[in-house]
């Protein structure tokens, strides 16, 4: 997954502080710092994250960007909310932090490992899954309280987690890795093989779906 220290955002017949249409350059405060993953939950509302536990907000739809505090130095790699308030980050050496009032405060949650933990996924506020390095994928059914690892079949660098529902799922991720479980994870089967390295998954439903990747 690239790192972004720019964002790009595609507005059309945006009429307020930028008069023009298609792509354009909006930078966050000058943090310093890689940023790995961003997630909108509205128009306005949405959150960036990044090296060194970065954790950017903006209600304006990126106009202006404020800094969180997480709390943690972790290299963080991705973020998902389920509304306004609830949402999660993941980073290096197993971190899970969570939010409960849009990112105000963090707190840290406990995986069970310490691996790099790369992609989450969350179907409602208490269903959701995380994977990382060495295989390794984990499940939460109250909110990340608990989380669960499940066997992956996988030694391989999980990069990408996307669920349409509470039980099918895809995660991608090095060394040609495709699955895809259809119980919420109890089981993952592997998938016809991609390129040597699958970085991000996404599915409008439980058939159509992307990955990206190398060659």
């Amino acid at each position: 997954m690239k790192a972004l220290t720019l964002f790009l955002f595609l507005m059309v017949g945006f009429q307020g502080t930028f008069a023009q249409t298609g792509w354009f350059w909006q930078n966050p405060l000058p943090q310093g710092n890689h940023l790995r993953s961003i997630l909108f939950i509205d128009d306005n509302t949405g959150w960036a994250v990044g090296d060194l536990g970065t954790t950017l907000k903006t209600t304006n739809g990126g106009v202006h960007w404020t800094n969180q505090a997480s709390g943690t130095n972790a290299d963080l790699f991705d973020v998902c909310f389920v509304d306004l308030n609830t949402g999660w980050v993941v980073g290096s050496s197993g971190t899970i932090l969570k939010t409960t009032n849009g990112g105000t405060n963090w707190t840290s949650q406990t995986g069970g490992t310490t691996s790099r933990l790369s992609s989450l996924c969350f179907t409602d506020e208490d269903t959701g899954w995380v994977v990382g390095d060495g295989g390794v994928i984990l499940k939460t059914t109250n909110g990340g309280l608990n989380w669960i690892k499940q066997t992956s079949g996988s030694v391989y660098e999980l990069l990408s987690v996307y669920f349409t529902d509470s039980n099918i799922g895809f995660v991608v991720g090095t060394g040609n890795t495709i699955l895809k479980t259809t119980n919420g994870g109890t089981q993952w089967t592997g998938q016809s093989p991609g390129g040597s390295t699958l970085c991000s998954v996404y599915f409008i439903d439980p058939n159509t779906g992307w990955i990206t990747g190398t060659d």
